[in-house]
């Protein structure tokens, strides 16, 4: 099979095969849980041997490398909501030396994601701590979680303030602010023995109706809600990032005293989704002036997929513009 990032014989417009990419598939990745009868969910994320491939793509400083990790891991967490054929994107803009942060996962748990860094104020940042956390590295700027329902459907976006020294205290920011959710977060992303590792740990007080036991009042339901919250508060990182361990297991650690019923676990995988056929498309947005521009010494252009740092070569002469 022909390199997809290189000139063919084949029309650009027709190349929409896969990149050379890694073909992963974590087949228990995201696993939901509820408390039987209480007002408590939540899911499970460990992207085990997903997160060295999607987080080796890129030559970044371990601590940018980590805040992507817990990005790819928080946004499967989130995407696992989803009730409809769809995506949901994590974004984050700031000023700070990692001004662009994003992570995306489709409802069937195609995952991709990456962070731009300034070498320079990144530099400045690690002058201060060597392992910044997310307030430091994004600045002041906002976060953004869209829903895409898809083409027949509009977008449903909930854009926040960074606030918060942490990407896990940012998203609980956005559930009290947007959605008027209580939810706990844990996020953990590290390097272990086995490379790159990264979770997430998300668990939410659902409102106490349908599943809830009749008998428990409201002061009830909140004990139950705080019981969880105490238990959730053991969790350690080693726990999360321990390919040992299964996700099973440890919620059975967790909650097996508070009626833990573990619900079908879900596949994520690695999922960028550029093509050559995509490329091409972009590129016929463009001028000829622009493509002139853009195209090197030698008559090609170059085009860079910034989620799996690929390049693919495009040859002037073949580009047309469609403006």
């Amino acid at each position: 099979m022909p390199d997809p990032t290189q000139p063919s014989a084949t029309p650009d417009f027709l190349q929409h095969d896969r990149p050379p990419v890694p073909d992963i598939v974590v087949p228990r990745g995201l696993l939901p849980f509820h408390l039987h009868q209480k007002p408590v969910r939540g899911r499970l994320i460990r992207l085990g041997p997903l997160a060295e491939a999607l987080l080796s793509r890129h030559e970044n400083h371990p601590a940018v490398t980590r805040l992507t990790g817990q990005a790819l891991a928080l946004t499967a967490g989130l995407a696992g909501a989803l009730k409809y054929r769809g995506s949901f994107s994590l974004q984050a803009k700031g000023d700070g030396p990692v001004p662009m942060l994003l992570a995306d996962c489709t409802d069937a748990g195609a995952l991709r994601g990456y962070a731009r860094a300034e070498p320079e104020t990144l530099d400045a940042a690690l002058g201060v701590t060597e392992m910044p956390e997310a307030g430091l590295l994004l600045g002041q700027g906002y976060l953004a979680f869209t829903c895409d329902q898809g083409p027949e459907m509009d977008r449903y976006q909930g854009i926040v303030a960074i606030e918060g020294a942490t990407l896990a205290e940012m998203t609980d920011s956005y559930f009290r602010t947007s959605e008027q959710l209580r939810a706990h977060i844990r996020l953990a992303c590290d390097r272990t023995p086995a490379g790159w590792r990264a979770s997430a740990f998300i668990m939410e007080r659902v409102a106490g109706e349908g599943g809830i036991d009749p008998a428990l009042d409201e002061e009830a339901q909140e004990e139950a809600w705080r019981t969880a919250l105490a238990l959730a508060g053991t969790l350690t990182d080693a726990e999360l990032l321990d390919d040992a361990l299964p996700s099973a297991q440890l919620l059975h650690r967790l909650f097996h005293a508070e009626g833990l019923a573990v619900d079908r676990p879900r596949p994520l995988s690695y999922g960028c989704r550029c093509s050559r056929a995509k490329l091409a498309g972009v590129l016929a947005g463009f001028g000829e002036d622009d493509l002139d521009h853009m195209a090197q010494e030698d008559g090609a252009i170059t085009m860079n997929c910034e989620f799996c740092n690929l390049a693919f070569r495009f040859e002037r002469a073949e580009v047309r513009s469609s403006g």
